[in-house]
């Protein structure tokens, strides 16, 4: 095998200046006989992907010209005579990580005899280090954050327990176990990412913050780190702040067409308050960016408060909320308002303050984005009374209210015609009628959404428009409720479970999943 090519050149070009065969690896699957016979940490270490063994012959994918020399030292290996072949770099690595991952957990050291216990108060902080750079642990935690991106997850759990130690990523709102590292690697494993996250590696009593930042495929990837100690050692969450995922635009929200119809009118006003509500991980901040967005013109000066700033946003002036310092939300919205802003947005409002100041940003000609904690739209209204708000500044400030749930969608590759039971579909509202002219469809499950039959996720709104009536019967006190069915019977507000129902009835979701993510609102 000895070629000797330009080593600058890769791909199909390559393959001929070499006269070697191109392999597109997204049609042609390795041979389970050819991975067994290469042992898993020489593949990742060089890159080198086996793809099948043909009499004495081993037929290697490789991503460069450059592996060469080490496509002729596994020859000697494994004593077989190597024909090499080029591939995309890039699927060869994703490929390695794929067929090999059990393969080299398996093979690592077993469990020491001391208790995690020992291990964690024994280990000096020269040895954590020493750890913490090992091959394997840098593979490790290089292809944990690998497939994290990879599959879409938005957060990834390190947690420890008595025997084990457990991966797991959650992936459109569910946490799925996805690995299982040896328990003696969990020290190393943590070590790593406080090194990575530029935390202090010999504090181990006390819960630590970090930020990471990694490149994967060739994106900016962002990472909050949370690491608490716990019984059985220290876990570790990671929130994965992906750009691509927070530039979403209005449309690609998931809005039916009326309502993203009226909540762009509401934007366009000059002045008022307009806030997002939903549980925690609903959506909102992407929302509210969305609709950043969407106004931002080289003419308006926008500014907002967050905690913590997510995502940086071109041409959005954003400040980080520093409490221990004294730059609480109602500190840093107050020097806002001397910064000549257009539009403010405020990432929670969570006291009467913060409220105050708010609504008085709001009344005095600026337009205030914010969040709440509520589990419908009409119920921010009461939320800022019991922050003892006077109703009258609430009546005359709030401008509208948009509730949210995420909704995970019908896997697109394995979607087939469903027919859920009748009381299942009842419970959302689907008739008899509906159900005529409805294309009803649940995904069966593969390997693209982790066998789940969903992959993705859209938004379930509930527009909510402050008009003349209601900002009577705000002044007034009236519940919830009475807001809520005025604004149904007036002007057709749809509902969050409406809303679930033309998800389902357009076959992008199944009716159980709208019962879940609903719930506290249907009963």
């Amino acid at each position: 095998m000895a070629i000797h090519p330009n080593n600058n050149l890769s791909g199909e070009n390559a393959a001929r200046e070499a006269g070697l065969d191109f392999v597109n690896l997204e049609e042609k699957k390795p041979s389970l006989e050819a991975l067994e016979f290469v042992p898993g940490d020489f593949a990742l270490k060089y890159q080198i992907l086996p793809m099948s063994l043909e009499g004495d012959e081993l037929v290697v994918a490789m991503g460069s010209l450059k592996s060469l020399q080490a496509a002729d030292d596994l020859g000697i290996l494994v004593s077989k005579s190597i024909r090499p072949v080029l591939a995309d770099p890039q699927m060869i690595r994703e490929k390695i990580e794929e067929y090999f991952l059990e393969k080299i957990l398996a093979g690592l050291p077993g469990e020491e005899a001391a208790t995690t216990a020992e291990i964690e108060e024994t280990t000096d902080l020269a040895d954590l280090q020493k750890m913490a750079g090992e091959t394997a642990v840098v593979q490790m935690v290089n292809l944990i954050f690998a497939q994290a991106v990879r599959d879409g997850a938005s957060d990834i759990h390190i947690e420890p327990y008595e025997r084990e130690v457990k991966v797991r990523y959650r992936i459109d709102g569910m946490l799925n176990d996805m690995l299982k590292p040896p328990k003696r690697m969990h020290a190393a494993l943590v070590s790593r990412l406080k090194i990575l996250g530029e935390m202090n590696i010999a504090e181990r009593r006390l819960p630590q913050d970090g930020r990471i930042r990694v490149v994967i495929a060739g994106r900016q990837i962002d990472v909050r780190v949370s690491i608490v100690p716990t019984v059985w050692g220290e876990r570790a969450v990671m929130r994965i702040l992906d750009k691509g995922t927070a530039m979403l635009g209005l449309e690609e929200l998931g809005m039916q067409k009326d309502t993203l119809e009226k909540y762009r009118k509401l934007i366009s006003t000059p002045y008022g308050i307009i806030l997002a509500t939903g549980p925690t991980g609903s959506g909102k901040s992407t929302s509210l960016y969305a609709s950043l967005q969407e106004i931002w013109s080289p003419t308006t000066n926008i500014l907002t408060i967050e905690d913590p700033v997510e995502y940086q946003v071109a041409g959005i002036s954003q400040i980080q909320v520093r409490p221990g310092i004294g730059l609480t939300f109602a500190n840093g919205l107050r020097s806002i308002v001397r910064q000549d802003p257009d539009v403010i947005m405020v990432g929670e409002i969570r006291d009467y303050e913060t409220a105050e100041i708010a609504i008085h940003a709001a009344l005095t000609g600026h337009l205030v984005f914010s969040t709440l904690h509520t589990n419908d739209a009409a119920g921010a209204v009461t939320r800022l009374l019991d922050m003892e708000v006077e109703p009258y500044l609430v009546a005359s400030s709030l401008i509208g209210v948009v509730a949210q749930r995420l909704l995970r969608r019908n896997c697109p590759n394995c979607s087939k015609p469903d027919q859920p039971s009748v009381e299942v579909m009842h419970a959302i509202g689907i008739t008899d009628e509906d159900l005529s002219k409805a294309k009803l469809m649940r995904g069966a499950g593969c390997d693209k959404c982790q066998n789940t039959g969903f992959r993705g996720r859209q938004g379930l709104y509930e527009l909510f428009i402050v008009d003349e009536p209601i900002r009577r019967m705000t002044v007034d006190r009236r519940s919830s409720n009475e807001l809520k069915n005025y604004a149904i019977a007036e002007y057709g507000m749809r509902t969050l479970l409406g809303d679930g129902r033309l998800a389902v009835l357009n076959g992008r979701t199944t009716p159980e999943e709208v019962l879940r993510v609903c719930q506290r609102e249907a009963f």
